[in-house]
């Protein structure tokens, strides 16, 4: 913890389900420009997610001494107040709880954020001193985008009010309220300034700008006991301050604890559901991602089922079949899910019921959801959806050379850098997985008109997808455009061997498994492209627009790995089972590093497989949580 280059790297988050967090570094030092005590998101003015409280400094003042154990980085790689040499530990097993020493004075700081309100609490317990001790807490502010930065201004208001413990203040117009509370009675000392040239190194390292201003209204301040336990909330409401020690020990007592790898996934799958206007979605990832269609289908199995969570799972698909239907009646989508237009959503779509009657029962996902999977591929098979076109031969065809309509959507200059069009392989993989799940579905509710024709159609186009993808060294290739074929060794093949419905046999499913193995399997997910290929590129570092050239040409991907074990399993059966527990201590390890028990977005293709992007990515959550079900199904068996 006094070690900065590395503590520094670790991050902390937790959340609710509005979509609104709490996050920093474990040092409580912000590094980017979406670290924050409070950030909310506030629909009034944008679909962004805003930092209203961006840190709380504390300060132990003893004999007239004080002791600030905050930190904050400033330009010139200058550190203060270097509160850090003062932690003697830190654990977040149960809540974020550090523990400071000054002299005699033994303070513990625990954060917890509250489930179903936008509003952080901060428990200061004194566990030892030997004369008088008084805190003082001194709020920064920021009431920004999380997108944007702050600077000094006449603008920001100074006004604030007095409300039970404490104060409620706004520093711009349309902005909600912050209530910054006490569970007893502090002096609040009015002393406006701000504080300038804070600076965010993340940002630095991604090519942004990264210096900000912060206005800091006063501090708050009280003497405190041995013993004695001393709560600060700060929220948009105004809260009971009688009740706060019963509201902090009961959101303690609800936590997952993150005492093995299972549970860190649970604990992290959580902070993905998000509620709105009465909806219910799933978090793309954390910082920046907001939901995303083919993220939500993809994810959503692994987020809930595999925890027996039937309900978040039927909550979120109500209101992703809302988005389905209003999209396929090219009605305006009343639900805020992005990127629904894109070709393969339906095709998930389809593979999210089919685990359901995976992990639940084939009768109860048909009572449910059978419709749904009839009414996407007719929709589908009319020729409706404005970008898959089936072809005779029984593969669709999707247009991308102009825009990324893919998984692998960078993009440079409005272009994508990886263009894939025409027959893409993953595409065509869920459209004969979906057609042949359709069949069955169609079967089951007894209308054999629509179940026939739709298992010829799986026969053609299991013989036309060998033919057209095959090629002569056994693995796929990744799209087929005319006479353009992209030879490229990408993980998009393993779709093919890892789904219900193959179009594949055995042996062609072994070569393109052992191609995988050998080129783009890392300890962290499968390669975007193989070191063989002509435009590797692993490490994704540096500006914007040298890290979308990496993005998907050698990055590493932890939920493709998740379809690979699934693929070893389907192939090898128990004699892989080992195998696959190997690979997944790679994943185990990295709860300890970067944000701590979650799994960031992508990792560089070459050792030693650093983690970079977004902090927290469901997908890669997902698969890995998935596959240990998957796997503990094998080892029952």
């Amino acid at each position: 913890m006094t070690n900065l280059e590395e503590a520094l790297k670790k991050e902390v988050l937790r959340s609710n389900r509005s979509g609104a967090y709490s996050c920093s570094t474990i040092l409580d030092c912000n590094t980017r420009k979406y670290h924050g005590l409070l950030v909310v998101p506030v629909p009034e003015l944008d679909d962004e997610n805003h930092v209203l409280l961006s840190s709380l400094d504390c300060t132990v003042i003893q004999h007239g001494a004080e002791f600030n154990l905050g930190l904050h980085k400033y330009q010139g790689d200058n550190y203060s107040p270097r509160g850090h040499k003062y932690i003697r530990e830190y654990d977040c097993q149960q809540v974020p709880t550090t523990t400071y020493r000054v002299g005699g004075v033994i303070l513990k700081r625990e954060l917890m954020f509250q489930h179903f309100e936008d509003r952080v609490f901060i428990r200061y317990t004194l566990l030892e001193a030997h004369s008088k001790t008084t805190l003082r807490l001194q709020p920064w502010l920021a009431f920004r985008s999380v997108r944007e930065f702050t600077h000094e201004n006449s603008r920001a208001s100074r006004d604030y009010q007095e409300v039970k413990n404490g104060i409620k203040t706004c520093m711009y117009p349309g902005y909600p309220e912050l209530y910054m509370q006490l569970s007893k009675k502090a002096e609040w000392v009015f002393r406006p300034d701000w504080y300038r040239g804070v600076e965010y190194p993340k940002e630095q390292e991604r090519g942004y700008s990264s210096n900000e201003d912060l206005y800091v209204p006063g501090y708050f301040e009280f003497n405190i006991k041995k013993g004695e336990s001393v709560i600060f909330s700060a929220g948009l409401s105004e809260i009971k301050t009688s009740e706060l020690a019963k509201i902090c020990d009961f959101e303690v007592g609800v936590r997952t604890p993150r005492d093995n790898f299972y549970h860190c996934l649970v604990n992290s799958a959580h902070q993905f559901l998000m509620r709105r206007d009465g909806e219910s979605y799933i978090l793309a990832g954390y910082p920046w991602f907001k939901c995303r269609a083919r993220d939500l289908f993809i994810s959503l199995p692994g987020l809930t089922l595999t925890n027996g969570e039937l309900d978040h799972f039927e909550e979120v698909m109500r209101t992703a079949e809302k988005g389905i239907r209003e999209f396929i009646e090219e009605k305006p989508l009343s639900v805020h899910i992005y990127e629904m237009e894109h070709p393969d959503v339906m095709l998930w779509a389809i593979w999210c019921i089919q685990q359901y009657g995976r992990f639940v029962s084939m009768p109860q996902c048909l009572e449910k959801y059978g419709k749904l999977v009839c009414d996407i591929i007719n929709y589908l098979l009319e020729g409706k959806h404005p970008n898959i076109y089936l072809h005779e031969n029984g593969l669709i065809y999707s247009n991308g050379r102009e825009k990324a309509i893919t998984w692998m959507n960078s993009s440079a200059n409005g272009r994508p850098i990886v263009p894939r069009s025409g027959y893409i392989v993953e595409f065509n993989a869920l459209w004969y997985n979906a057609i042949c799940f359709a069949a069955q579905v169609f079967r089951a509710l007894n209308d054999e008109a629509s179940a026939e024709p739709l298992e010829k159609m799986a026969e053609k186009t299991k013989q036309a997808f060998v033919s057209t993808f095959l090629n002569e060294y056994g693995y796929l290739l990744d799209y087929v455009d005319g006479t353009m074929m992209d030879w490229s060794v990408r993980p998009n093949m393993i779709f093919a061997v890892a789904l219900d419905y193959s179009p594949l046999d055995a042996k062609q499913k072994k070569g393109i498994l052992d191609m995988c193995t050998k080129e783009l399997l890392t300890p962290k997910g499968l390669r975007t492209l193989s070191p063989k290929s002509g435009g590797y590129n692993p490490m994704y570092v540096g500006p914007q627009s040298q890290r979308d050239y990496a993005y998907h040409q050698g990055t590493a991907w932890p939920w493709l790995a998740g379809f690979y074990m699934e693929a070893c399993l389907r192939v090898y059966g128990r004699s892989k089972v080992g195998f696959v527990e190997r690979q997944l201590v790679g994943y185990e390890e990295e709860l300890f590093y970067h944000c701590i028990g979650t799994i960031p977005e992508v990792f560089d293709g070459n050792p030693p497989f650093h983690g970079r992007g977004a902090m927290s990515f469901a997908m890669n959550v997902a698969e890995i949580m998935r596959v240990v079900k998957l796997l503990d199904k094998y080892l029952t068996d």
